[in-house]
């Protein structure tokens, strides 16, 4: 019997890989409601990554680094704090932070949905019942009023680590409860019932004939999950409850109002961060909306 080449392998995920990324290049080109989300949150990444090149991050972003509640000028383009820190510092790491929650309890919260997902709806019974059971009593908890509480218990140990894992442990019954309608309406397609006939088994049909033709709404579900955990983190850290050794761009607003920067009409403090906040939920927003067009044929337009 010969042997199979890794090449002979490939050839079949390499098409549609391909396929998928031409699909994909072809949408954004015809909906600029999505190319004005990527540009604006890839600048906000470049801006949190590539500005460390030229501002030092290692200790402007934290107290006593420059001189205090200094307006914008020449030497401190976005002005410094009641603290000493630098602003520009502060809102290039703050915005790096703040994406690392977001974007690690997103990618939690989404695997999470997308496991017990397809589990309770490719193979039903018991399973489902349960996972929809538990689903069910997630929704009915009010997550924030709880997020707090853990948040309150745990605050001498929050990091950013700890910050996202508390978001993605509420993040996932949203995901879940989706993916499951979605899986639902492809389970009993053609295409499965031939993979079946043709001896895969549950979780290689699951693998390779499921999550391909559900990766749009996985893709859309993501930036949905990144959204909420975004708001979740602000929301905690407005409150003080997050990590106060972090520059977070919740934080900022949490010195912020403790140091009363609108009352000393230090704009710079709160008006740079809201509107970085704003550039980013919009991003993610704009994101969102095309990509929920893009996973659900019905809505998309015609080319």
């Amino acid at each position: 019997m010969a042997a199979i080449s890794p090449r002979q392998v490939a050839l079949p995920v390499q098409p549609w890989i391909a396929g998928r990324f031409l699909a994909f290049a072809r949408y954004v080109r015809r909906n600029p409601l999505l190319g004005v989300g990527l540009a604006i949150f890839i600048g906000l990444v470049l801006f949190s990554t590539v500005g460390g090149w030229f501002v030092d991050t290692t200790k402007a972003p934290y107290p006593l680094a420059a001189p205090v509640s200094k307006p914008p000028s020449l030497d401190y383009l976005f002005g410094t704090d009641a603290q000493g820190r630098d602003m520009l510092a502060v809102m290039i790491v703050g915005t790096r932070l703040s994406l690392k929650i977001g974007l690690l309890a997103g990618a939690i919260g989404l695997a999470i949905g997308i496991v017990l997902g397809l589990v309770s709806a490719f193979y039903g019974g018991w399973i489902d019942n349960l996972i929809r059971w538990v689903v069910d009593v997630m929704f009915t908890i009010p997550s924030f009023l709880v997020m707090v509480v853990i948040a309150s218990l745990l605050q001498a140990y929050i990091s950013i680590e700890s910050m996202a894992f508390i978001l993605a442990a509420f993040a996932w019954p949203g995901p879940t409860r989706g993916i499951r309608a979605q899986v639902l309406s492809l389970r009993e397609r053609q295409f499965i019932q031939m993979a079946r006939l043709s001896g895969m088994r549950g979780p290689e049909i699951i693998i390779r004939e499921l999550l391909p033709n559900i990766s749009p709404f996985l893709l859309a579900g993501f930036v949905g999950a990144l959204i909420a955990a975004v708001y979740g983190a602000l929301g905690l850290e407005l409150l003080g409850l997050g990590s106060q050794r972090e520059p977070t761009l919740g934080m900022t607003f949490f010195w912020m109002q403790k140091y009363s920067a609108l009352l000393r009409n230090m704009w710079w403090w709160w008006g740079i961060p809201i509107a970085i906040i704003i550039l980013l939920i919009l991003s993610l927003y704009f994101i969102s909306f095309a990509l929920d067009e893009w996973a659900n044929p019905r809505s998309r337009r015609s080319e």
